[in-house]
């Protein structure tokens, strides 16, 4: 689970992204509210953890943008401003919960948590993508019911094309989905959804993962299009047929006058 850290002071982050990846999480940083704002958009995070008083953008201002923009991932206020006012101002903005420095990452770790369970009550506990399904709590991937076996890197992939199903996913977004702390190289996506494809299209006789030339990949529902197929084939069948009854016809009225 990827986690944001939207942090200024540099020593404290990094002593943050060491405690929560010891936890489990996956995390990335941002010291500055501009860069935090940006990555909150573009990120698929699960929670972010964001202080008030940063430079470029504060706090409040980056809750609020995400708010306005349908943004619900969970936001969990870490700062020094600890005043009734702050926390008011912070929640009323949009955020999630208000923990107040010097703080115990023991109560900050458990309010994590709590926000997770809370997520998880209101997002949907599978994506579907026509009769292919990506539960992501459960890391299980079907197809037409039948289980398909993932690797870690693959999944990454395809849950983020299955969250924007029907959409064009750039490399960039899936690198920095799914190889968060490593060294970017668009082969490393090219190899996965190679691999993808097998899996869950060409062993079934589906085509739903595309290619999106100059941009990067779409999952979609494939069988809407195969529907559109067998009906262009029947149309065309049937007009083939209209034709050579016509044909018929002419030549027996042909037959007639002679």
């Amino acid at each position: 689970m990827r986690i944001l850290v939207v942090e200024d002071e540099v020593d404290l982050a990094h002593t943050l992204r060491t405690g929560l990846t010891a936890e489990g999480y996956s995390v990335d940083l941002a010291h500055d509210g501009r860069q935090g704002l940006w990555m909150a958009r573009n990120g698929e995070y699960a929670l972010v953890v964001l202080d008030l008083m940063l430079p470029g953008l504060n706090g409040y201002k980056v809750c609020a943008q995400l708010r306005r923009e349908g943004n619900t991932t969970p936001i969990l206020v870490l700062t020094a401003k600890d005043g009734e006012w702050d926390q008011a101002e912070a929640l009323d903005t949009g955020a999630d919960d208000y923990l107040a420095k010097p703080f115990s990452y023991v109560v900050l770790v458990a309010r994590l948590r709590a926000l997770v369970r809370r997520a998880a009550t209101v997002a949907p506990p599978v994506l579907a993508v026509g009769d292919l399904s990506v539960d992501v709590a459960g890391r299980v991937c079907r197809r037409a019911g039948a289980r398909v076996e993932l690797t870690p890197r693959e999944f990454a992939v395809l849950e983020l094309l299955a969250r924007r199903a029907g959409q064009a996913v750039s490399k960039t977004d899936l690198l920095y989905h799914a190889w968060p702390d490593e060294a970017w190289d668009p082969n490393l996506v090219e190899a996965r959804v190679s691999a993808l494809r097998k899996k869950v299209d060409a062993a079934f006789g589906r085509r739903s993962l595309q290619t999106v030339r100059g941009t990067g990949y779409r999952l979609v529902d494939d069988r809407e299009r195969d529907d559109r197929e067998r009906d262009d084939r029947g149309r065309d069948d049937r007009e083939r047929d209209d034709r050579e009854r016509d044909d018929r016809e002419g030549d027996d009225r042909d037959r007639d006058r002679d």
